[in-house]
């Protein structure tokens, strides 16, 4: 390991608890098994109302019944992203050790991040108002706006700090919770409720999608010879940041430390992946954390399964980690979850803690073969066994967003 810990200087700052809602149901823990036993919850899609479209598979959350977490008096506020959000954060504010009111006051921040915000609501009233020639639902405009999910946390949890949406298309949850860490290093906050959310399996969005050319009719497989595009999904992560003191003086054990955060700009194409703007991103990170590459023992790729990204990526890491980057275990896990647009850096980052913390690298599911364009280790259809003291979470958004994050065990 390096010689310094915390290279971003500052308060060190832990996760004390997380959250997710994703395809595989409610609760971070769900999340971690399907990707640790490698269960795709790609499933047939399910549209509230009929799709023409040619893309007839999605990661969609089972079953669920938001009045079944959310008070009545609430939910009416509530699209389905916010909805994912909330119960999201009830589970890592319990797992921290929190009362709904223990973070109170103007000392937390919650910053979150989605892609897209109140994509349901905002179709549904365009339906309303075109096809059945009536006024878009009373609450749609505090329900659609992407704010609307960190001031609903802000509100839940009585927390009075800095509270704003990041809107970074995939990179939004990554950099929420970078900046979060940020805040907290330099004394402008003491806690901080941070990840993203997005629910847009609908038509409209999946349509639009489908425009792109980007979308698998049938297996997403990142980094493999024969991959062909990825599968949206829906859901939310949330984490509990603190310092590490906090933590300590509360007697609570965190998950681990969030040792690491960097974000660039590719500036240049709006949709096309750039090798300039991933790798620096990755060495900003590593910088930050004070670590080197070979300290770093698991990826969690951003792994769209799309022909550039992937083959982008793979330059990426072997640029800054040199032949290492041929050695450490890389996979991406969007073939079990989906790619979650402004939720995916939430629950990656979920999964990346959980393999820190189980010591196992996740696998790369659907891979067929070795492609030599991404000559690095995707960890292939089963996990593996490995020691973990460092891992590291990619991001890399449509506008050229990138964001990665670090975390390593805990002091």
């Amino acid at each position: 390991m390096a010689a310094s810990r915390g290279g971003g200087g500052g308060r060190r700052v832990v996760v004390s608890g997380m959250g997710a809602v994703c395809a595989a149901g409610v609760g971070a823990r769900k999340l971690w098994e399907a990707a640790r036993d490698g269960v795709s919850q790609i499933r047939e899609l399910k549209t509230m109302r009929p799709y023409d479209g040619r893309i007839r598979i999605a990661a969609q959350v089972p079953d669920f019944d938001p009045a079944a977490y959310i008070e009545p008096n609430v939910l009416p506020f509530c699209d389905p992203f916010t909805q994912f959000a909330v119960v999201a954060a009830d589970e890592a504010m319990a797992q921290a050790g929190f009362g709904r009111k223990d973070v109170a006051g103007p000392r937390t921040a919650v910053i979150m991040g989605t892609g897209i915000g109140g994509m349901t609501t905002i179709e549904d009233g365009i339906y309303r108002y075109y096809v059945e020639n009536t006024r878009p639902e009373t609450l749609s405009v505090p329900k659609l706006i992407p704010s609307a999910m960190p001031t609903t946390l802000g509100a839940r949890f009585s927390a009075l700090g800095p509270t704003f949406a990041v809107g970074s298309a995939c990179s939004s949850a990554s950099q929420s919770v970078g900046i979060g860490l940020q805040m907290i290093r330099c004394g402008m906050v003491d806690k901080a409720i941070v990840g993203g959310a997005e629910a847009c399996v609908i038509n409209a969005t999946i349509r639009a999608w489908e425009g792109l050319r980007v979308m698998t009719p049938n297996f997403c497989r990142p980094f493999s010879m024969g991959r062909n595009g990825m599968s949206l999904g829906e859901g939310a992560a949330v984490f509990v940041l603190e310092t590490a003191e906090s933590a300590k003086a509360r007697g609570h054990e965190p998950l681990c430390e969030l040792a690491g955060y960097g974000t660039t700009s590719d500036a240049k194409d709006p949709v096309r992946p750039d090798l300039d703007g991933a790798a620096s991103c990755i060495a900003q990170a590593l910088d930050d954390a004070g670590l080197a590459p070979t300290d770093i023992h698991y990826v969690n790729a951003h792994g769209t399964a799309t022909h550039a990204n992937d083959i982008t990526e793979s330059e990426a890491i072997l640029r800054v980690f040199g032949d290492y980057g041929r050695e450490v275990p890389v996979s991406s896990t969007k073939p079990i979850h989906g790619h979650a647009l402004g939720a995916s850096g939430g629950l990656e980052l979920a999964i990346a803690i959980e393999a820190l913390r189980a010591q196992i690298a996740p696998p790369t599911i659907n891979f067929l073969e070795f492609d030599p364009r991404c000559p690095i280790d995707a960890v292939p259809n089963v996990a593996r066994p490995h020691k973990i003291e460092a891992a590291m979470s990619n991001s890399f958004a449509f506008g050229g967003v990138n964001a990665v994050l670090i975390v390593r065990h805990a002091a």
